[in-house]
C-alpha cells in the first residue's frame, strides 16, 4: 500500500492513510458497511460487486477515498469530496479550501482501546489540513447519529444547523471546523490540569510575603491609615519606619504624587524586639490591626483572604508564564493569563475563598486550564431570559450552542417527560453546580424546576475576573459570565438574577448613546455589550430581605460581546491591566510596549489618553455618564504597539447616570441616580487617577526614568485639550 500520511500516537501506536484500491481493499469495506453501526452508510446487505459499483460511482463523482490503518492493519475509510459540487452549497456559504468528508470506522478489537476513535479523527483531520491542503472541513452526519456528533465536537466541529439533504435523503446536521480551531481544540483537549499543589520553598515564600507587605505598607499609607516617619539612617531614598510596640519595619521609599509610595522591596526589614525577622503578610495585618481599624469579628476572614492571596502569588511565581519581553507580541489570552498582580489597590486581591487546592488548579485564571461549563434547563416559571432587540432566544442559542448539543439536551428533557418549551437552557460554573446548587437548590431539582443536562463541548478559560469565561474552542464567540459563590476581594462573586432582567436593556441603551456620539467614535472607545442574560429566582431565597443577599445571586449568567471580531487584522487586543504588569524577574511590560511602538513615552501616552481618558471625560461632561473603568474593565487595541482603540466592559452593573433623567425607559431607570455635585468627579478621580494612573506613573518613574511630574503634565494637557 502507498502510504500518504502517518501519525504516531504515544499511547496507541501508528495511524496511517493510504491510497484506496477498489479491487484490493473492498473486501474490508464489505465487512465494515454490513456491521450494525454502519447503517447510516446505506449499504447494509450489499455484496462485494455492489460495494465495488458504489465505490466506482463515487470515484466518478470526484470523491477521493483513502484507507486508514492502525499499526498496519486496515480499520477505517476516509472519503473526501468537494462540497461546492453538492447541495450543501444551498445551506452554507462555502469558501476556497473547503472540503467535505465521510468517515467509516470498523468495529474490531481496537474499539476496546480508550481514545482509539478520537485518535482516528485526529489522524484524518491532520491529514486533511497538513497534506491535503484543506482550510475548513465540512461534515453532514445524520441528525440521529449522536455518537458521531460527539466525536465531531471533540475534535473542534461546531454544528450550525439542521438541514434536509434531498440527494442523500436524510436530515443532517451541518458541522464546520477550520484548521486553527482543530489544532486549538486538540491542544486544549490534551492539556490536563497539572494538579500541582502549592509547595512553598523558603525563598519563594519569603519573596512573595516581602512583595505583599511592601504593597500593604504602600497602600495603607496612601489611604492614610498608616503614617511612616523619616529615619536618620542616611538611606539613598526617603528612609521610613513603621513602629508598633516591639515591631519595627524599615524600608527605602519615594513618595510620588497622590501620596503614592514607591517602596524598594529589597530594603524592607522587620525587627521584633531588636531581632531581625522575615516579613510575613498575615503577621503584618495582625500587628497593625488596631491602626487599620479591622474589628475582631472581621479579622479571621481578612487573614484568610491575605493567606489565600499569598498562596496565589506563590502559585504564580512557581508557574512562570511568558516574560515581559515575550508578552509584547503575545495574543489576547496569553496576556490575560500572564497577569499576576491582581487589583493594584487591594491587598487581599486574589483570595478565592471556597476553592480548595484542586479547584485552584482547575478554575483559577492564572492556571489557564480549559473549563467546560455545565448546562441546566431552568423552568420559565422561576427564570427570565432577556436580550437586546437584535436577538431572540432561538437566535442566541444557535449562535452560542452547538446544534447537536441542543438536540442532546432536548432529548434529556424528553426522556424525563418534560416539555422543552417550558425551559430555558443556561450555563453554570461546574464548581457552582457541584458545591452550591446541588445542595441548596435540592428542592428545585426535586421538583424539576432545575434539570441538569451535562457539560458543554466548548473549552473556556477564566478571565482575571474569575467568573467570566473566554471561549477557547471558538474565540469568535461571546464571553460567558456566570455566578460563582466564592469570596474574592471581600465579597461573594454572585450574579443578581434581578439585575440580569434589565442588563441587556441597559447595555442596548448605552450602546445607542455611543453609536450616536461622533466624538466617541472618533476617539475609538466602544462598549462590549452584555447582550443576553438569564437569571433564576429560588423559591426560598426570593423573599423579603433575602432578595439582595448572596443566596439570591447563585444562579444567573450573561453573554458579552467579544472584542476580537471587532478589531482589524494585525491589531492586538490586551487587557489594560497589562500596563501595570511586572514579571517575576522584575521586568515591566509597559516600557517594552512603548519601545516596540517606536514612539517616545510622551507621544505614546498622548495616544493612550486619547482613546481612554478623553472618552471618559466626554461621557462625564456630555452625558453625565460614568463607569468603573479600571484596568481589568478595559481592553486596549494596539496597532503596531500604538494605542488605537478601547473597549469598556461590565456595563450593566457599573454604569451610572449622575442625573435624574425623566426620559429614560423604565427598564434603564436603575442606572440613574443624582449625587451631590461636589463629589461627581470622584468617578474619574478615584477609578482613573487613584486606582490606575498613579500606578502607571510609578512604573514609568521606576523602570524608564520618566518622572511622575512628566506623567501628570501629559495627563493635564490631555484634559485641557479635551
Amino acid at each position: 500500500m502507498q502510504s500518504l500520511f502517518t501519525l504516531n500516537n504515544s499511547r496507541l501506536g501508528e495511524f496511517g492513510l493510504h491510497t484506496f484500491d477498489i479491487d484490493q481493499h473492498n473486501q474490508y469495506l464489505l465487512q465494515w458497511v454490513n456491521q450494525p453501526h454502519a447503517t447510516y452508510w446505506g449499504m447494509q446487505g450489499f455484496n462485494l460487486e455492489q460495494v465495488k459499483q458504489n465505490q466506482r460511482q463515487l470515484a466518478g463523482d470526484r470523491v477521493e477515498q483513502f484507507l486508514g490503518c492502525h499499526n498496519g492493519k486496515p480499520c477505517f475509510l476516509l472519503e473526501v469530496y468537494c462540497p461546492q459540487t453538492t447541495e450543501l452549497s444551498q445551506h452554507i456559504t462555502l469558501k476556497d479550501g473547503d472540503v467535505g468528508m465521510h468517515i467509516l470506522i470498523a468495529q474490531p478489537e481496537q474499539k476496546t482501546l480508550p481514545g482509539f476513535t478520537l485518535a482516528v479523527f485526529d489522524c484524518l483531520m491532520q491529514f486533511l489540513f497538513d497534506t491535503h491542503g484543506a482550510q475548513r472541513v465540512i461534515v453532514e452526519p445524520d441528525a440521529g447519529n449522536h455518537k458521531v456528533h460527539a466525536l465531531n465536537r471533540a475534535v473542534g466541529f461546531f454544528h450550525i444547523d439542521r438541514v434536509y439533504l434531498e440527494q442523500a435523503n436524510k436530515t443532517a446536521l451541518l458541522g464546520v471546523c477550520d484548521r486553527h480551531t482543530f489544532y486549538r481544540t486538540k491542544a486544549l483537549r490534551e492539556s490536563a490540569p497539572t494538579g500541582a499543589a502549592i509547595t512553598p520553598n523558603t525563598a519563594d515564600w519569603e519573596r512573595v510575603n516581602r512583595l505583599l507587605v511592601c504593597k500593604a505598607i504602600a497602600e495603607f499609607s496612601h489611604e492614610r491609615l498608616l503614617t511612616p516617619t523619616p529615619c536618620a539612617r542616611g538611606w539613598q531614598l526617603n528612609g521610613c519606619q513603621l513602629e508598633l510596640g516591639d515591631v519595627r519595619y524599615t524600608f527605602n521609599a519615594e513618595v510620588l504624587a497622590l501620596d503614592h509610595w514607591l517602596i524598594d522591596e529589597g530594603s524592607l526589614q522587620k525587627r521584633c524586639n531588636g531581632i531581625q525577622q522575615t516579613p510575613d503578610a498575615v503577621e503584618f495585618i495582625q500587628e497593625f490591626q488596631p491602626v487599620l481599624g479591622i474589628t475582631d469579628a472581621l479579622l479571621p476572614t481578612y487573614l484568610e483572604e491575605i493567606a489565600s492571596t499569598v498562596n496565589g502569588l506563590l502559585w504564580k511565581h512557581q508557574h512562570p508564564v511568558a516574560n515581559s519581553r515575550d508578552l509584547v507580541n503575545a495574543d489576547f489570552q496569553t496576556l490575560e493569563q500572564a497577569m499576576i498582580e491582581g487589583h493594584p489597590c487591594f491587598i487581599a486581591n486574589s483570595g478565592k475563598i471556597g476553592f480548595d487546592s484542586e479547584d485552584f488548579n482547575r478554575y483559577a485564571p492564572e492556571s489557564g486550564q480549559p473549563v467546560k461549563l455545565a448546562w441546566l434547563a431552568v423552568h420559565k416559571s422561576r427564570a427570565e431570559f432577556h436580550c437586546v432587540d437584535a436577538f431572540d432566544y432561538e437566535a442566541h442559542l444557535r449562535r452560542e450552542l452547538d446544534y447537536s448539543l441542543q438536540q442532546r439536551f432536548e432529548q434529556e428533557l424528553d426522556q424525563q417527560g418534560l416539555s422543552t418549551t417550558d425551559y430555558w437552557l443556561m450555563p453554570v460554573h461546574p464548581w457552582q453546580w457541584q458545591n452550591m446548587l446541588q445542595r441548596l437548590f435540592a428542592s428545585e431539582i426535586a421538583q424539576h424546576r432545575l434539570v441538569y443536562l451535562g457539560e458543554g463541548s466548548a473549552a473556556y478559560t477564566a478571565q482575571q475576573s474569575i467568573r467570566t469565561f473566554f471561549n477557547r474552542s471558538r474565540p469568535d464567540q461571546s464571553y460567558v459570565k456566570v455566578a460563582l459563590s466564592i469570596v474574592n476581594m471581600g465579597f461573594m462573586r454572585g450574579l443578581s438574577s434581578k439585575y440580569m432582567s434589565v442588563t441587556p436593556a441597559i447595555n442596548q441603551w448605552v450602546a445607542g448613546v455611543f453609536e450616536q456620539d461622533n466624538y466617541l467614535k472618533h476617539q475609538g472607545m466602544r462598549i462590549l455589550r452584555e447582550y443576553a442574560a438569564i437569571g433564576y429566582r429560588h423559591t426560598h431565597f426570593d423573599r423579603g430581605v433575602m432578595q439582595t443577599s448572596p443566596y439570591n445571586k447563585m444562579l444567573a449568567a450573561l453573554w458579552r460581546d467579544n472584542p476580537l471580531g471587532q478589531i482589524k487584522d494585525g491589531q492586538q487586543a490586551m487587557t489594560m491591566a497589562a500596563l501595570l504588569h511586572v514579571d517575576r524577574d522584575g521586568v515591566s511590560l509597559l516600557p517594552k510596549i512603548i519601545s516596540a511602538s517606536g514612539l517616545s513615552i510622551e507621544d505614546w501616552l498622548t495616544r493612550y489618553l486619547d482613546i481612554y481618558l478623553k472618552p471618559l471625560l466626554h461621557c462625564f461632561y456630555a452625558h453625565h455618564m460614568v463607569f468603573m473603568p479600571h484596568g481589568e474593565n478595559l481592553i486596549l487595541v494596539l496597532d503596531t504597539h500604538i494605542p488605537a482603540a478601547s473597549f469598556i466592559k461590565d456595563i450593566g452593573e457599573e454604569v451610572c447616570l449622575l442625573t435624574s433623567d425623566q426620559s429614560l425607559p423604565d427598564s434603564v431607570a436603575r442606572i440613574s441616580g443624582k449625587v451631590p455635585h461636589e463629589v461627581e468627579l470622584l468617578s474619574i478621580f478615584t477609578d482613573v487617577f487613584d486606582c490606575f494612573f498613579r500606578f502607571v506613573s510609578a512604573i514609568l518613574h521606576k523602570h524608564s526614568g520618566f518622572s511622575d511630574q512628566q506623567f501628570w503634565a501629559i495627563v493635564g494637557q490631555s484634559i485641557r485639550d479635551y
